[in-house]
């Protein structure tokens, strides 16, 4: 007799604090076409144990005994093509009950294990077509769960998205598709200092909560006393809480039931339109998500009807990461940017009522009608208005640098989030070829076809093998090396090379690539910022860089090489860039007294090691007595002035 250990899960009507994400979380598990949550925060704020509690709270499922993908036994939607099949000829499908699942996606995972493939065993053994289930299959009628979900790759989690917007999961693999039911909770977490998501991903993905390290000493004092108490007791911990674990299991029953016939007027669509429009907000899906949200939101609450506070609520988790004003903006005004759309779409349904109200009353008469905003603002101390910062010099605006990377010994094409990379052992299968060694990445289309060539048989031998030719999209590694001496110190100058630097950031955002950022001045060089996918961040610093003392042009040509080396090292199919910013007048050395021939050795070595720089020369005038464009020269790299990029 097999003993299973029984795994014990914090209450979910214990966790502490962060209300913003169990809120979204429940409003999901009530209705499951808010199409998930993203939550972004800090490392231990709690964010996979509300997600492994929700899954604790919700009630079983009844399952069709034996079927892969947690098909219902009566409802026909919910149901995989085999098990449809038998449920239309009237079969009464056999079924049990289990606990929702929560699934999750290791970032190494490969896209057959996520989406499924062909089953190697059958048909090498049987010489049958079968597949392979993958981790959309366990997750359906459950909850997936990414951590870390901005690091998995691109085209994952493209796939993830498409099958979580259409509620199913097709499978083409080796000249066969297949497709099964995949409605599943999708729940991400991020931690946003360790890169961002692109804009596409985010907007397909239905709500969004900051989470934070709680400040209250209070709340502080209670999650102690409440994990101390779990562990001490778990079976006693969790029977105390039965009763608000139940109440709250019932009231989420009772929504998913009411959801549906939830109303919600025009002046509501208004509201949550207007709101949108004045957020910046591109497409519909925002307003569809929030009147959606409402509803979802009237429904946990027992009601019937959506009201006004309902819609902007559902606006403060539908919002924050669809706002497109600026891509490198803090996330503190996110917030702010939202309560300015609400009150501006209020205002605007407010002056309208009014109107009509005149129109259809002939008599003149007193209205209250709301002071002008710039009056509540100046009056009541509104934080609406943008925070300023003081700089040493803002980012001036500039074109985008254009520059051609030289090409290596190594198969790509493109460049940035376009570069490809063929015949390495992860990626898209593109095509196949005879293997010339040992292989266990094997193409069975082509070794089934020529196994059936061959001899009449799907069942191959040694010559029929083929081996996979994968494609991987690889991110360019770009280090911006930026001279922040005395020599640059002259304001024009300096915020011309800022605005450079944001010009190339915007690009490498748009292509995720990898960005690191190191400054130069006085006797050394600092890495403000290690290689990430984050460019806010690298935004941020770059508005931070304060400018005096003198010229280690050396010393950032080093740290910026050092940074690159260390990419390569462990992707060897990184495409590695230095972006050197500077008006070429380096002073101080770093071992030779000889600052000029040291400079150009080390360009010339950074060359040899395959990468590409690219000088920004800060030069003002026609007479340039720096070393930028010798630089460029010696290494074979890129070269602008930044006088160029004004014209």
């Amino acid at each position: 007799m097999t003993h299973h250990i029984e795994r014990t899960v914090l209450p979910f009507s214990a966790i502490v604090g962060q209300e913003l994400l169990k809120e979204a979380l429940i409003l999901n598990a009530v209705n499951p076409d808010l199409r998930g949550v993203l939550i972004r925060g800090e490392r231990g704020t709690a964010k996979s144990t509300a997600v492994r509690a929700l899954a604790d709270l919700l009630p079983e499922i009844d399952v069709v005994e034996g079927c892969p993908f947690n098909c219902h036994p009566t409802e026909p939607t919910l149901q995989c093509d085999e098990c449809n099949k038998r449920f239309e000829s009237g079969e009464t499908l056999p079924s049990h009950r289990h606990k929702i699942r929560v699934v999750e996606l290791p970032l190494g995972s490969t896209e057959d294990r996520i989406i499924g493939t062909i089953d190697i065993e059958k048909v090498l053994k049987e010489g049958v077509r079968a597949l392979q289930t993958g981790l959309l299959a366990s997750a359906n009628r459950g909850i997936l769960y990414i951590d870390e979900i901005n690091l998995l790759d691109d085209h994952l989690a493209d796939v993830l998205l498409d099958a979580a917007a259409m509620g199913v999961n097709v499978i083409e693999r080796e000249g066969v598709s297949f497709s099964h039911p995949a409605r599943f909770i999708l729940i991400g977490t991020m931690n946003p200092q360790e890169g961002d998501l692109r804009p596409q991903i985010l907007d397909r993905i239905g709500l969004q909560v900051d989470v934070e390290t709680l400040s209250s000493m209070e709340e502080r004092v209670r999650i102690i006393r409440v994990v101390e108490e779990f562990e001490r007791d778990p079976k006693a911990f969790m029977a105390e809480h039965a009763q608000k674990q139940q109440e709250l299991r019932d009231r989420i029953v009772k929504a998913r039931v009411s959801v549906r016939e939830v109303k919600a007027d025009e002046d509501l669509l208004r509201l949550a339109s207007e709101i949108c429009i004045n957020a910046g907000v591109e497409g519909h899906r925002a307003d569809i998500l929030i009147t959606r949200c409402a509803k979802t939101i009237a429904a946990f609450d027992s009601r019937m009807d959506a009201k006004r506070d309902d819609v902007i609520e559902a606006a403060q988790l539908v919002l924050p990461h669809r706002i497109r004003t600026d891509i490198f903006e803090p996330p503190q005004p996110v917030r702010e940017k939202i309560e300015q759309a609400v009150q501006s779409a209020e205002e605007k349904e407010h002056e309208k009522k009014e109107n009509k109200e005149e129109e259809e009353d002939s008599e003149p008469h007193e209205r209250n009608r709301p002071p002008p905003r710039e009056a509540q603002e100046s009056g009541n101390g509104s934080t609406s208005a943008p925070h300023t910062r003081e700089e040493v010099f803002p980012v001036g605006e500039t074109k985008t640098p254009k520059f051609r990377i030289k090409r290596d010994r190594k198969l790509r094409t493109g460049h940035g989030r376009r570069a490809k990379t063929l015949a390495c052992h992860s990626g898209r299968y593109v095509r196949f070829r005879n293997p010339t060694g040992p292989t266990t990445d094997i193409a069975l289309d082509a070794t089934i076809r020529a196994a059936v060539l061959r001899k009449g048989s799907p069942q191959p031998e040694k010559d029929d093998i083929r081996q996979k030719i994968r494609q991987k999209r690889r991110a360019t590694a770009i280090v911006f090396a930026v001279d922040a001496s005395g020599s640059m110190g002259a304001k024009r100058r300096m915020e011309f090379s800022k605005g450079a630097c944001l010009a190339l950031l915007k690009d490498a955002y748009q292509k995720r690539d990898k960005v690191a950022f190191v400054a130069f001045r006085g006797r050394e060089a600092n890495i403000l910022l290690p290689l990430s996918n984050s460019t806010s961040l690298a935004r941020q610093r770059l508005e931070q860089l304060p400018t005096g003392g003198r010229t280690p042009l050396a010393a950032g040509l080093l740290s910026a090489f050092r940074l690159l080396k260390q990419e390569m090292f462990k992707d060897k199919n990184t495409i590695p860039v230095l972006v050197l910013v500077s008006d070429g007048r380096g002073n101080v050395p770093i071992e030779s007294a000889d600052v000029k021939g040291e400079v150009l050795r080390l360009a010339e070595k950074i060359s040899n090691s395959g990468i590409h720089i690219v000088v920004l020369d800060a030069s003002a005038g026609l007479l340039q007595v720096g070393l930028a464009r010798e630089i460029a020269e010696v290494s074979g790299g890129s070269y602008q002035n930044i006088q160029q990029l004004l014209d």
